[in-house]
């Protein structure tokens, strides 16, 4: 309970305005989340020789391959790293900027 709040007892008015906006915040922020977590971004590296997909999970749902790159398993390697690293980088920004804009840039 909060201070001045007791059992039985309805809150006072400006109480009940500031649960109701943080209910509405919340609800807020769990659409953008789900948003988020929809959302996909792409990177490359080597002149796309490997791109990647990451979803707002941040979880890779896809890779692509250039067949040029396969004789070099160490640049292959590098690539891959390289790609998977600035999609989830992307997605991060992408993820943050929504969060702003629920969030008014509080950084919850």
């Amino acid at each position: 309970m909060g201070k001045g709040m007791k059992a039985g007892k309805k809150p006072k008015v400006g109480q009940a305005q500031q649960m109701q906006q943080i209910q509405a915040m919340q609800a807020r922020l769990q659409a953008a989340q789900a948003e988020i977590e929809a959302m996909e971004t792409e990177a490359g590296a080597g002149g796309g020789a490997v791109t990647v997909k990451v979803n707002g999970k941040h979880e890779m749902v896809s890779i692509n391959i250039n067949p040029d790159v396969l004789d070099d398993a160490e640049m292959l390697q590098d690539l891959i790293v390289a790609a998977t690293n600035e999609a989830m980088r992307q997605m991060e920004e992408l993820s943050q900027a929504k969060m702003s804009t629920v969030t008014g840039g509080f950084g919850f």
